[in-house]
């Protein structure tokens, strides 16, 4: 008996079919089978897979399997031969291990076959390909070298639990099977056009079942970026908050503190702090509005100019530039927080008296008399948020933070470029 080129046409079929039957799931999970992008997926939770389409996905859980299963019609071949070999013990031995073969080739697709199963462990998948090797060779008992058509789904099922390259290792043992046992067993007649069905099935299963392991590995991928964007966003609007509020209600507590020293004294003073205080309040609002729809703009000489009036409210001598003119476009942004974070820093912690900020075309400082570099961290101006957000900034800029003892006695804070410096955060 021989296979046919149209049985074995037939078979490449079945096994090509076997690795589409879950095609429409694979795409599923973002990407398509054909490696290219699917609409944009939710994130997976935990380590689970929630499909944007359950309907669907639901509903190709049941048709892939069934159209898998389908293809067991070509066991039919071997049954046949079987069924017309001379009734006895070995024909019914051998119907009863088509049936048998076919009922374990359909678990596997039905169990194992799904583009998101998990390997199966070795001693387990070992167990499975033995049983079905072992049907095989009983079919071959009535009908005879057409009993081999098994050795495809003997392969194709060991892609399915392995998912590894060692599933290929079953190819070249079916093929040694094929190609030999119809020479040396009498009676039987080669079938050497089977061999390409082992060869087309395998390799096609095996390409699925890794395109599908590789289209997972970019989802996975995917949603990790999105989980680190939606991190990174919660970070930056942490440290914008902390940067913009901080400020201002610092300088609003200064000027509440003022405006209720100066009430008895000189209430036209008073009232024009409380004004201000007024004023300081709406641009907070508005700053944080702005910082929500990122339209919000921080520069150098808005932040020195509201530094320097800070500053006078607390009562502390400030030696504070006019001219911005040395500093360069790409880093005026990054001195401007710096600025900010330094005067909030001075008007919170340093019980100082005087303040100086300079700048150069590479380097931003502002050196204080109030606590000093040592008692730095006991006076609460160690690292913290606001120098952790500084410091984030200015390593995208390319710069550094330093901070130590200043040549005032107290604390100094120092943005720079340059290839010199202090303690660096």
């Amino acid at each position: 008996m021989t296979t046919g080129p149209r049985a074995t046409a037939g078979l490449v079929a079945g096994a090509d079919a076997c690795t589409g039957a879950y095609g429409h799931l694979a795409t599923v999970g973002g990407v398509s089978t054909d490696g290219t992008a699917d609409a944009p997926r939710r994130p997976a939770q935990g380590a689970g897979w929630a499909p944007d389409h359950p309907r669907r996905a639901a509903r190709m859980r049941v048709v892939g399997p069934v159209l898998g299963v389908v293809w067991l019609v070509f066991l039919l071949q071997p049954w046949q031969a079987a069924w017309d070999a001379r009734p006895g013990a070995e024909r019914d031995l051998s119907l009863a291990a088509v049936a048998l073969l076919a009922a374990s080739f359909a678990w596997v697709v039905t169990r194992r076959a799904a583009p998101f199963a998990r390997p199966t462990p070795l001693p387990q998948a070992a167990a499975v390909l033995g049983v079905q090797l072992a049907l095989v060779a009983l079919s071959t008992l009535a009908a005879e070298e057409v009993g081999l058509v098994g050795l495809v789904f003997v392969g194709v099922s060991a892609i399915f639990l392995l998912r590894d390259p060692r599933a290929l290792l079953v190819a070249p043992a079916s093929i040694a099977a094929i190609l030999v046992l119809p020479r040396v067993v009498p009676g039987w007649e080669p079938i050497d056009d089977l061999v390409i069905s082992v060869v087309l099935a395998t390799l096609a299963v095996f390409g699925f079942t890794q395109l599908v392991q590789r289209n997972r590995q970019l989802q996975a991928a995917r949603d990790e970026v999105a989980v680190l964007a939606v991190e990174q966003e919660r970070e930056r609007i942490a440290r914008d908050m902390h940067d913009i509020l901080g400020h201002s209600l610092t300088v609003i507590s200064v000027k509440a503190e003022l405006a209720s020293r100066l009430m008895d004294v000189d209430a036209d003073r008073a009232r024009a702090e409380v004004l201000e205080v007024q004023g300081l309040a709406r641009a907070a609002l508005a700053d944080v509005r702005g910082m929500v729809a990122g339209t919000r703009a921080v520069t150098l000489a808005g932040e020195l100019a509201g530094a320097r009036q800070a500053f006078d409210a607390a009562g502390i001598e400030a030696d504070v530039p006019g001219a911005l003119d040395a500093v360069p476009d790409h880093l005026r942004e990054l001195f401007a927080w710096a600025v900010r974070e330094g005067t909030t820093n001075v008007l919170r912690h340093a019980a100082a008296t005087r303040v100086a900020v300079t700048l150069s075309a590479d380097t931003l400082t502002i050196d204080d008399d109030g606590a000093d570099g040592v008692a730095a961290d006991a006076a609460g101006r160690g690292p913290g948020t606001g120098l952790a957000g500084l410091s984030e900034r200015a390593r995208r800029a390319g710069a550094r933070v330093e901070t130590g003892r200043g040549p005032l006695g107290g604390y100094r804070l120092r943005v720079t470029t340059a290839p010199t410096g202090g303690a660096t955060r």
